[in-house]
Formats: structure tokens, C-alpha cells, sequence
């Protein structure tokens, strides 16, 4: 069993690494697509938010497998597209550092909402998020490329908290809850700390 824990590990180790090899200005083609995807990973507050959507998702189980990270994309995109058109969403910074805090805090707290309440909550703050990617997009940048970009990144972060989740959970189901909700205690106090600006 451990076994399987550590390839899992690796794995995701592994996959992230062409991310992170990306995730600065400068390295490689920055325009469009790539420079899309390597700005969901160039935060930890964007990154925090989105794994903790996925491993919301895995604590509901079910349709909200799919159905909850799905939800954040889709309307991430709705708030890209208003940050790319310049129109004014107010307290954007405010609600992606509330997003860690919440997302965290109900990860952290085992709260068994209902998909559809998971769903509208993740949907909320993925406008927030959308609209910072899409207002950051630089000038010379394709819009569709860049949005696909940060899509797919988002995505995989979503599958990355999947992920972990299961990985935690076949290791050990009753110390893999613990360490699950420990992480969304963490990222809960990384939020307050985002939020007040002492990370």
C-alpha cells in the first residue's frame, strides 16, 4: 500500500514539473497558450483555491467528482472573459484570498453540503479568479490561447487535489481523512495570511 502512496507521489512530482519549469516570465514562449497556463501556478493563492476544489470534490464524492471542479472552470471562464472586456468586478483580491479561507475551512471541517451548494459556492469565487486571469492577460497575448491555457491549468490543479485526495485515502482511510483535513486547515490559515497580506 505504501508502495502505491509513493508512486502516486511521484507521479504527480513528475507531472508538475514542466509547470514549474514554465511558471516564470521569460522561460520559453511566453504568449498565448503557455503563458495562459503558467499563470493559474504562479500563485499560491490561485494554487491553494484550486487543489482545495479538488479535494472538496473528493470529501463529496459522487457527481460532484466531476460536477464541482467542472462548475469552476466553466465559470472561470465567464471571469476571464469579463476581465479581458475591462469590466469592473470589485474586491477581486479580497475574493481570492476569501476563496483559500473558505475552501480550506470546509475541507478542513468535513462540511457535507449538498453538489449543488459545493457547486455555487466553487462558482463564486471562479469569477474572482477568472477575472484576475483574464485582466493580467498582457496585451500581445491570443485571448482565446491564453484562456485555454488557463483552463487547462486550473483543470489539472482540480485533478491534482482529485489526486491527492485518493492517493491519502487508499494509504490510510482513517489517518487519510486527518491529513486531508489538516491540508484544508492549512491552506485555511494561508488564505487569512494571503488576505492580510503577511504571505
Amino acid at each position: 500500500m505504501k508502495s502505491v502512496f509513493k508512486s502516486g507521489v511521484f507521479a504527480l512530482a513528475a507531472a508538475a514539473l514542466p509547470a514549474v519549469a514554465y511558471a516564470h516570465t521569460g522561460v520559453g514562449e511566453t504568449a498565448g497558450l503557455v503563458h495562459g497556463f503558467s499563470h493559474p501556478i504562479s500563485g499560491l493563492d490561485h494554487i491553494l483555491a484550486m487543489v482545495m476544489v479538488g479535494v472538496l470534490a473528493f470529501q463529496l464524492g459522487g457527481r460532484a467528482l466531476w460536477a464541482v471542479p467542472a462548475t469552476f472552470v466553466l465559470v472561470m471562464a465567464f471571469g476571464g472573459a469579463l476581465g479581458i472586456a475591462g469590466v469592473d468586478v470589485p474586491f477581486v483580491e479580497a475574493g481570492i484570498a476569501l476563496s483559500v479561507i473558505v475552501l480550506g475551512a470546509v475541507v478542513a471541517l468535513d462540511i457535507r453540503a449538498s453538489t449543488a451548494v459545493a457547486m455555487a459556492i466553487v462558482g463564486l469565487f471562479a469569477v474572482f479568479h477568472g477575472y484576475a486571469h483574464g485582466a493580467e492577460m498582457p496585451e500581445n497575448t491570443g485571448g482565446a490561447a491564453y484562456a485555454a491555457g488557463f483552463m487547462i491549468a486550473t483543470a489539472l490543479l482540480h485533478a491534482v487535489g482529485l489526486g491527492v485526495g485518493f492517493l491519502i485515502a487508499r494509504f490510510s482511510e482513517r489517518q487519510g481523512a486527518f491529513v486531508v483535513r489538516t491540508a484544508g486547515g492549512l491552506a485555511a490559515v494561508a488564505g487569512v495570511g494571503i488576505l492580510t497580506g503577511l504571505i
